[in-house]
């Protein structure tokens, strides 16, 4: 069977595949647009005062006036989850020395982020997403876990840049590369 009869047998065909809407499709759901503004998001989680994780909420509209890292991945105390957050961890105060703030998104529970950041001496804020309405409108949830994706929004809160299935080992590195990048072009 040959590509048009395979697309027709799927009941599609070149010009029905043209009238998808330019969005980007994910496998988590709709990827959102670069230089577009940023999906709100509202969400219970935790965040580390004086050395202890205390239960908050945080809302996009809490980041104005600076830029945001925010990062989306499985489930806490998991290999590759504990290793991305401790690049975060460590890169934290260039972060903050650039004008940005880290932020942490998975479907566990404020008491599970609390554990792990207790356990990690995380010092940024990890919010739950348990039914994934937040990761979806990144383009990062499937059913039970957000992806691991990562987001670079601006002091308008507008998307700067963005990562697919990243790689843990690095990946903060990446992500202040490309703030300092856009910093200077703003």
């Amino acid at each position: 069977m040959n590509r048009r009869q395979l697309l027709g047998s799927l009941g599609l065909t070149t010009l029905g595949l043209l009238a998808f809407p330019p969005q980007a499709l994910s496998l988590g759901g709709v990827w959102p647009e670069l230089d577009q503004p940023a999906p709100d998001f509202d969400l219970a989680g935790v965040v580390p005062e004086a050395g202890e994780a205390v239960e908050a909420h945080r809302s996009l509209g809490e980041f104005a006036g600076r830029w945001l890292i925010l990062y989306f991945y499985p489930k806490d105390f998991t290999s590759g989850c504990t290793l991305e957050a401790r690049g975060f961890q460590r890169d934290l105060a260039a972060f903050h020395a650039a004008g940005a703030e880290v932020v942490g998104v998975s479907a566990d529970d404020p008491d599970s982020h609390a554990a792990f950041c207790g356990s990690e001496k995380l010092a940024y804020p990890l919010l739950s997403d348990p039914g994934g309405t937040v990761s979806s409108a990144y383009g990062s949830w499937i059913a039970p876990f957000s992806q691991r994706h990562t987001f670079l929004i601006d002091p308008q809160g507008v998307l700067r840049a963005s990562w697919r299935a990243v790689r843990p080992s690095g990946h903060s590195q990446e992500v202040l590369a490309a703030l300092q990048q856009q910093r200077t072009r703003g």
